[in-house]
């Protein structure tokens, strides 16, 4: 066989991801150019080669990294809103590092307690040349900002009174949570911390997977009323 038979395969299956994200990004109506691209597909194969040495993530295709991880970190883009994010238990860097890529206006801080992820998401922030993204190893309730942030973002973290509890003071007076879920978690909604309110609930759809996504806005009570007048 020889060598460009060999790498045939290889070919095909990178052109086969390329499709994937290209497909899904426009699904989501959001625009990458071709550098943004590379970065994406980079990430995905850096997660994978690390998956299988590290245990970052149980899912560890590459095609379902695309759909699982960046698709579905990508939903909750056309909802940023300001130009600091915070994610919060970001894990390997999900939804922190495909914002940042798809993002470059924002400046993004991925917030991660386990030390080998928070390793991952500095390689990857290195590897990739992202200016704007930063890592801190702590766990949120217990991290101060320099300065408060315009949107605090999680993925399938916790319930949502926990997520206010964990990081409402790392959000700017007027800014926003962002909470990720699967179903809609609707005893939540009826159970926040004393001071907080549900902007939105919104559901999301991710390009290629057969599940359910929502996304739900938190702000302060005090804020929503100062805006109603």
């Amino acid at each position: 066989m020889g060598e460009s038979e060999r790498d045939a395969p290889a070919e095909r299956s990178a052109a086969s991801l390329r499709s994937v994200l290209e497909d899904g990004a426009a699904r989501l109506g959001i625009e990458l150019n071709a550098h943004q691209r590379a970065q994406l597909l980079t990430l995905v194969h850096e997660l994978a080669d690390w998956s299988m040495r590290f245990n970052l993530t149980a899912i560890r295709e590459p095609a379902d990294i695309v759909t699982r991880h960046l698709l579905d970190s990508l939903t909750v883009l056309p909802h940023l809103a300001g130009r600091t994010v915070a994610d919060v238990g970001s894990g390997a860097g999900f939804p922190g590092l495909p914002l940042a890529i798809a993002g470059p206006e924002r400046a993004f801080t991925l917030i991660e307690a386990t030390g080998k992820k928070v390793r991952f998401i500095e390689h990857a922030i290195g590897h990739l040349g992202l200016a704007n993204a930063v890592a801190v190893h702590s766990r949120a309730e217990s991290w101060q900002p320099p300065a408060p942030f315009d949107c605090v973002v999680a993925r399938a973290l916790a319930s949502l009174a926990d997520f206010v509890r964990f990081s409402g003071h790392l959000v700017a007076p007027s800014g926003r949570l962002l909470a990720m879920k699967g179903q809609l978690p609707e005893e939540e909604l009826r159970t926040l911390p004393s001071g907080w309110r549900v902007a939105a609930a919104l559901p999301l759809r991710v390009p290629g997977l057969d599940a359910a996504r929502h996304l739900v806005v938190l702000q302060r009570a005090a804020d929503a009323a100062s805006r109603s007048r």
